[in-house]
């Protein structure tokens, strides 16, 4: 009897990867979706829904091959992760840091404003004093930036990161340069 390597290696391998494929689509697509990019998300949505339609035709088939199985769901769980890895690196919307500080923070604030990120202060009371609260709203690609710039200014600061959907003006979060848009990737 010889080994079917179609059947118990190909096959599952092709599943695998296309659920791999259609996944981390439909967690882009759904990311876009919740963002408000809304130009791409049905043009995701059409190729996602013919990948997992030849997939599923294919484990029909093969309805008595176990591997099979294994492979549409190991290609959900790594699709899931490569959705998730694929979102962080474009990184698309705007997001709110909260700072909260018990000392000056004057230098913090001309820091932030220096490098081009609207910042806005009010004082408040804590419930230990007085306190500032800085608001920086910024686009998600950048955060790492503002976070760092917090510890080298005030690392005893308290902050907490909001995930905005929209922002009215974004003109205003946007240095003197013009950033790369992707035209289909668009409001």
């Amino acid at each position: 009897m010889d080994f079917n390597w179609f059947e118990y290696v190909i096959l599952p391998l092709f599943i695998l990867l296309a659920r791999v494929v259609d996944v981390s689509m439909d967690t882009i697509r759904v990311i876009l979706v919740t963002k408000g990019y809304r130009k791409m998300a049905p043009v995701i949505g059409f190729v996602q829904a013919l990948i997992w339609l030849v997939t599923i035709t294919r484990i029909m088939v093969h309805l008595d091959n176990p591997l099979a199985y294994v492979g549409y769901a190991g290609g959900f769980g790594l699709g899931t992760y490569i959705g998730m890895l694929i979102e962080g690196k474009l990184a698309l919307g705007y997001e709110l840091i909260r700072v909260i500080t018990k000392v000056g923070a004057d230098d913090l604030i001309n820091k932030l404003r220096e490098k081009g990120y609207p910042v806005t202060s009010v004082s408040g009371q804590g419930r230990d004093g007085e306190v500032g609260v800085l608001f920086v709203i910024m686009k998600r690609k950048v955060n790492k930036d503002v976070i760092s710039i917090i510890h080298e200014f005030n690392p005893n600061a308290f902050y907490t990161i909001e995930d905005m959907r929209f922002v009215s003006s974004s003109s205003l979060l946007t240095p003197a340069r013009k950033p790369f848009r992707f035209g289909l990737i668009s409001r």
